[in-house]
């Protein structure tokens, strides 16, 4: 059973996503505004996209930084340059 007194509450880090949190839930904001969960499990919000902020909606799924694309091996000093016309 979760949450028993015996047994603390787990916490779930997913660096790519949310939070996984042992329910029920309760989230204080910083502006004070307190949210709860009586799920089981709930996906707490790390990237503030989500339209249901505290609760992650996926959001972090559509907007994935890519990763830097390697350099290109061509010497730039080789490179040839179109022949201007005349």
């Amino acid at each position: 059973m979760p949450n028993a007194a015996d047994r603390p509450r787990r916490v779930t880090v997913d660096p790519e996503g949310p939070l996984l949190v042992e329910g029920p839930v309760e989230v204080v904001a910083d502006d004070g505004t307190v949210s709860v969960s009586r799920r089981f499990t709930v996906a707490v919000c790390t990237c503030r996209r989500s339209r249901t902020y505290p609760w992650c909606d996926t959001s972090h799924r559509r907007r994935r930084v890519k990763r830097q694309e390697e350099p290109s091996t061509a010497d730039p000093s080789t490179t040839e340059e179109p022949e201007a016309s005349s």
